[in-house]
């Protein structure tokens, strides 16, 4: 079905991994447009109830995009490759209602740490690498870089990372707040799937909204307004009436995602 994908489906969690190691898993058109098919999937896919991103092979989650595809664009043509792959594949993890998270597995470079960046959180083994290295190909990040590295990292070290093209290791992604968990190459699925089963067996609607609130963070007080709104509409679902119900019943609760 997928040319430069793996897909494998267990306990409601879909691993997807970019299939492409003999070039670094580097994300080229046909990457780009199965990411999309298979992200359309675990939207519409009641079976799934989270999602993983990986790159195949011990090297590389993703070492960027394919660069070779650059050369022939002008600026118009770029801004729309830019563009295309924000609405198709990035924003949709990023606003995907269901968890998708990142297992860094190697070099996580240009295109591929935007893509772990846009996931809504990231686990790493020790070997992983992260960077932003556009600049030493006269570019700069396209698919959201400037803003997602700045939203985790602050506006300085996030200016250094991108200005420098340096490359950081997984242990100082963690102390930047851009990591979650640094585990050894064996246990990062292993690890990453029972964070998974624990929000699994949550409201999966109070789980979207929680993706929701997070991602319309916002200092001023439409932010406020804003998780207060998406609060409200928790009371309109099943799921919370058998929350409340289970926790009163000392029960487990039997969520629906209704």
């Amino acid at each position: 079905m997928y040319s430069t994908l793996l897909i494998q489906t267990e306990n409601g969690i879909c691993t997807i991994t970019i299939n492409r190691p003999d070039k670094l898993n580097a994300l080229n058109k046909t990457v780009v447009a199965e990411l999309s098919n298979v992200i359309d999937e675990v939207y519409n896919n009641p079976e799934i109830k989270s999602a993983i991103i990986t790159g195949a092979g011990p090297k590389a989650f993703v070492a960027g995009a394919d660069i070779s595809e650059f050369l022939q664009l002008n600026a118009n043509e770029g801004e729309e490759l830019a563009r295309r792959g924000q609405k198709n594949v990035f924003d949709k993890i990023e606003n995907s209602p269901k968890p998708i998270v990142a297992a860094v597995n190697g070099f996580a470079l240009g295109g591929g740490c935007e893509l772990a960046l846009s996931c809504h959180f990231i686990y790493a083994s020790e070997n992983a690498k992260f960077g932003q290295p556009e600049v030493n190909l006269g570019l700069i990040p396209g698919y959201g870089g400037t803003q997602r590295l700045t939203q985790l990292l602050g506006r300085n070290r996030s200016m250094e990372l991108i200005m420098t093209g340096n490359m950081i290791s997984a242990k100082e992604a963690m102390e930047y707040g851009m990591v979650n968990k640094v585990t050894t190459p064996e246990e990062l699925l292993p690890k990453l799937k029972e964070t998974l089963e624990v929000i699994q067996s949550k409201a999966p609607v109070a789980i979207s909204k929680v993706i929701e609130c997070v991602n319309n963070f916002d200092h001023t007080q439409e932010g406020y307004d804003f998780e207060i709104k998406k609060f409200g509409e928790c009371f309109a679902t099943e799921d919370l009436k058998e929350g409340a119900s289970a926790f009163l019943e000392k029960r487990k609760p039997n969520f629906k995602g209704k």
